[in-house]
């Protein structure tokens, strides 16, 4: 089960999860970035689930859809000169 999160969180960091990772160590990075970032990891690696993994093909679809959007949600909330700054260091 945690390997299936790891390799889902594998695939995310080739993207948002490496903008949000510069967008963290930013000096001007909000509190909220910070909190919500610790969110989402809490969730990856917590055994509790929206839905429980052992369900067939569903079992991961909350993994897979809900990590990406909330980095996502927390990028599209970034102030733009953080944003910027991270998306250049991201490439």
């Amino acid at each position: 089960m945690l390997f299936k999160r790891l390799t889902l969180l594998w695939s995310v960091l080739r993207g948002d999860a490496r903008t949000l990772w510069f967008a963290l160590r930013h000096p001007g990075a909000p509190g909220w970035l910070k909190l919500g970032t610790a969110l989402i990891v809490l969730y990856v690696i917590s055994p509790i689930d929206l839905i429980p993994d052992f369900i067939p093909g569903i079992g991961l679809l909350d993994d897979m859809v809900l990590v990406p959007l909330a980095i996502r949600f927390l990028l599209n909330r970034l102030p733009p000169h953080i944003a910027q700054a991270a998306a250049a260091r991201g490439r």
